[in-house]
């Protein structure tokens, strides 16, 4: 982790400023005729939307602009526009102060970790938790609870708009903000881009667009643009109506990129024909948290330099060093030869090292280096031994690319944070275990509870992996040679799941063509939207 000192100011203050067509976009949607409007914007930077408030010569009836940072709010304060009010404070502490209350809250608010707050933001940003009955935890980003409490300055009918991260939409942390939002407000509308809005910092963003209207319903809808460009052309009038359900179960909303009748399948698939998930046959952990992958894991000449065999175990560490779904003996070795880190250093109790030069002499350069005061090593009694050092039957890669991949570990070989230990269950046959994961339903799952990223990369955590559907089968164990043997000579995954859809799907739960095809066009849909990033 990257110390305050060291962080740029843009990234202590979450500065990262709005394009204009979609400051004029959010505006346009947000105001859409109206004339008498109360206007907030929560953190206005230099002040893009009092700008194109100014502009796009908008009627209203008073905004109010507030700013953290000094030198910016004397910026917007310098906007020329009517009926205006620039306040440099932070907006957590006036959300807990004001009694105002608006018809229209816009903004980008700053992306902003819990860590970078100072005290008195964080136990104002508690208190909008509290009041929203919500938990506040250390993981909470600032735009979280610029969100919430916007929420909570709304009049009794009024309208939210932001440009947010899209782990909005997928991550954990986010969770109970999506449950917020759904029963806080009556419509939403998400608007994401298949071009990178902030391409230099690979953050993807979308556009949140709530209101709130007194009625009874909870309705939701996305819709993607190629860039902020297309915006102009975009009739506001479109977003007057979402169609989707939100659903109010612990999902996340990557299910709305989804039409409703591709929804309805992925909901009614698991019980209608009696699929568990990973979770029923193995639990899967965290890789070894080493504290310093570069110092633990080492390339085979190291070992012999420092004559350190008796402390090499062998590992995989990286998705690079896998080429298919089984990772033999033979593959390790093709590893070692190559050079790759393919050793994990596993030292003992100081007590038990017995005074052996060589282990001696690699400790002294690891504390020359600093490897001692690390984050992790810096708690230990020893810096040097690594805690839970467990052998998995099977591996999960963390961060994948075009699909993501379960791997029989025939090698034996230990694996760091980059790669989840998967523990395999007792009554689970682990042949069978690894064949029945490919297939388009258990990659379209992946795809959903899974979190994307700006460069395309497909990220699962533990738990998020434990939720995968998986239509286990024994007799899938005879299909794990066939997959292994397409993926060694680099057959497209396509090609794979023609094969496995067949005898997976269809022989093993009764799949229809049609089903099995919609299965396979939903997790393509939402892996392509995410292999888009990388374009």
């Amino acid at each position: 982790m990257k110390l305050i000192k060291n962080e740029s100011a843009e990234k202590l203050r979450g500065g990262f400023y709005t394009p204009e067509p979609i400051a004029s976009f959010i505006l346009k949607w947000g105001i859409n005729g109206s004339v008498d409007y109360d206007i907030l914007e929560p953190s206005c930077g230099d002040g893009v939307f009092l700008e194109q408030l100014r502009e796009s010569n908008h009627r209203f009836n008073s905004v109010t602009a507030i700013e953290f940072d000094e030198i910016e709010a004397e910026k917007a304060e310098r906007v020329n526009l009517n009926n205006k009010t620039v306040i440099n404070t932070d907006f957590h502490l006036y959300c807990n102060e004001t009694i105002q209350r608006f018809d229209l809250i816009v903004g980008n608010p700053p992306y902003i970790r819990y860590q970078y707050f100072d005290k008195d933001q964080q136990i104002e940003a508690d208190k909008i938790f509290n009041r929203a009955k919500l938990k506040y935890s250390k993981l909470t980003n600032a735009w979280v609870s610029f969100v919430v409490g916007s929420s909570l300055l709304l009049k009794e009918k009024g309208k939210i708009g932001f440009v947010i991260p899209a782990e909005l939409l997928q991550v954990s942390y986010a969770q109970q903000l999506r449950e917020f939002l759904g029963h806080f407000y009556n419509k939403i509308n998400i608007i994401s881009f298949e071009k990178l809005v902030f391409p230099d910092i690979q953050q993807e963003v979308v556009l949140l667009l709530c209101e709130k209207n007194d009625s009874n319903s909870h309705l939701i809808e996305h819709l993607e643009l190629r860039n902020a460009s297309d915006l102009a052309k975009l009739d506001v009038n479109k977003l007057k109506s979402p169609t989707k359900k939100i659903d109010f179960k612990s999902k996340k909303w990557t299910y709305y990129f989804l039409e409703q009748e591709e929804i309805d399948f992925l909901e009614k698939i698991a019980s209608d024909k009696n699929i568990s998930t990973i979770g029923k046959y193995a639990d899967v952990e965290v890789g070894i948290t080493t504290g310093a992958n570069n110092y633990f894991t080492v390339p085979y000449s190291i070992v012999q330099f420092y004559q350190l065999e008796e402390f090499a175990k062998p590992m995989v560490g990286r998705s690079v060093q896998v080429n298919s779904i089984v990772f033999t003996q033979k593959d390790w070795q093709k590893n070692v030869q190559s050079e790759a880190k393919a050793n994990l250093l596993v030292f003992p109790p100081k007590e038990q090292l017995n005074g052996r030069l060589g282990v001696k002499s690699y400790l002294e350069y690891g504390e020359s280096v600093g490897i001692n005061k690390g984050y992790k090593t810096g708690i230990r009694d020893d810096w040097f031994v690594i805690p839970s050092i467990k052998l998995s039957e099977a591996l999960f890669i963390r961060r994948n690319n075009l699909f993501p991949r379960l791997i029989l570990n025939e090698a034996g070989a230990y694996t760091t944070d980059t790669m989840h230990r998967v523990f395999i269950k007792e009554q689970t046959n682990k042949y069978a275990f690894i064949a029945s994961f490919y297939n388009s339903l258990s990659l379209a799952f992946s795809e959903i509870v899974g979190r994307s990223y700006g460069g395309g990369v497909l990220e699962l955590m533990p738990s998020e992996a434990e939720k995968i559907l998986l239509p286990y089968c024994a007799e899938n164990e005879e299909l794990l040679s066939v997959i292994d043997g397409m993926m060694r000579k680099k057959k497209n995954i396509d090609e794979i799941l023609k094969i496995t859809n067949d005898e997976i799907l269809k022989h093993g739960y009764g799949f229809s063509d049609k089903e099995i095809k919609f299965a396979d066009s939903i997790w393509k849909k939402l892996s392509a939207r995410r292999l888009n990033r990388n374009k």
